[in-house]
């Protein structure tokens, strides 16, 4: 957990396996300390994180493991529930997973007894992403290589399902906008649906492609953001269906976009896992250039923490945390 120079990491925690993706929990727990879920090949581990940006008396970061799951398959991606809570009595964790066998996980703990997990059965093809509803938590959408964009409940019912018409990249659901649901599509297309109505209510386009990765800004519900080809998208939805801003970023191609919490001019973008390592790039839109360019070895998953200007990426054997000034 050492503290490295500038463009290496600013922290490190050693994990048992390749991390496929890492998540930090988007919502409240009752716990002063950062719960961060990651997976691997067949596991899912849940820990704490407490950095010293944040506490005096913690040295770099405190982490703690507090309950590994066995998955039994790759872990593709992960969502947290706002349901989990540590202040509660028994705590509760939720969270729900995408794998390779193209089903969704969601497991239930009191970590201690009670664990439990239940499949989602539906979808013909790779799931790329998943989130919870951010109220309550009672659904999870979940979109597709098969041109679905599908809302289950706990049990694993279908309650919506959209076609698309390219893979699904990515599927956001916004706090203040509870009745929406953002989704990308590889072709360039983001929509926005009407979840009452369940129809298509406002598209963007990226025009070009391929669409890998879309965000919608917490603090700005007007925002959004993603990567095309080799270049970094914004859009300011009230003004136009295309995009504001682009710039070219990464020399091959992007990954991952994902926008801060704590600030809406400050995002991040991946580039693809090359063959010795990858590209982490932190923007802010009152600067040209990247504020902060960090490489991690075979980095896979983006994740910022709900209150720091801080990202995490997984890699081989390890999480990387950046941290950058607001």
């Amino acid at each position: 957990m050492k503290q490295d120079s500038a463009r290496n990491a600013a922290y490190t925690v050693d994990c048992e396996d390749y991390v496929h993706v890492v998540k930090f929990n988007p919502f409240d727990s009752g716990d002063s300390c950062a719960l961060i879920a990651y997976g691997g090949n067949n596991y899912v581990v849940v820990g704490t994180c407490r950095f010293q940006e944040e506490d005096a008396e913690v040295e770099g970061l405190q982490y703690k493991t507090l309950r590994t799951f066995h998955h039994g398959i790759r872990v593709d991606a992960i969502a947290w529930s706002p349901e989990t809570r540590l202040d509660a009595l028994p705590p509760q964790l939720r969270f729900c997973t995408a794998a390779s066998d193209k089903k969704l996980r969601l497991f239930t703990s009191d970590l201690q007894d009670k664990n439990e997990y239940k499949e989602f059965d539906g979808h013909s093809d790779y799931i790329n992403d998943l989130v919870f509803a951010p109220k309550e938590g009672q659904e999870v959408a979940s979109v597709s290589d098969d041109h679905t964009c599908r809302v289950w409940d706990l049990e694993g019912n279908e309650k919506a399902h959209f076609v698309l018409r390219s893979p699904g990249m990515s599927v956001c659901w916004h706090p203040e906008e509870a009745f929406k649901l953002m989704v990308a599509e590889k072709n360039g297309t983001i929509r926005f649906y009407d979840l009452l109505t369940q129809q298509a209510i406002l598209s963007l386009e990226c025009e070009q492609k391929p669409l890998m990765s879309a965000d919608w800004c917490l603090k700005n519900t007007l925002k959004i953001g993603a990567v095309a080809g080799s270049d970094w998208l914004i859009w300011d939805i009230a003004h136009s269906s295309y995009p504001q801003d682009k710039r070219p970023v990464h020399v091959d191609r992007a990954r991952l976009f994902r926008w801060s919490r704590v600030n809406e001019n400050l995002f991040a973008t991946t580039g693809f896992p090359g063959k010795t390592n990858t590209q982490l790039l932190i923007h802010h839109l009152g600067h040209l250039q990247p504020i902060l360019i960090g490489t991690a070895a075979v980095g896979s998953g983006l994740t910022w923490h709900r209150t720091l200007p801080l990202c995490a990426v997984g890699g081989d054997h390890k999480i990387f945390f950046w941290v950058t000034e607001m």
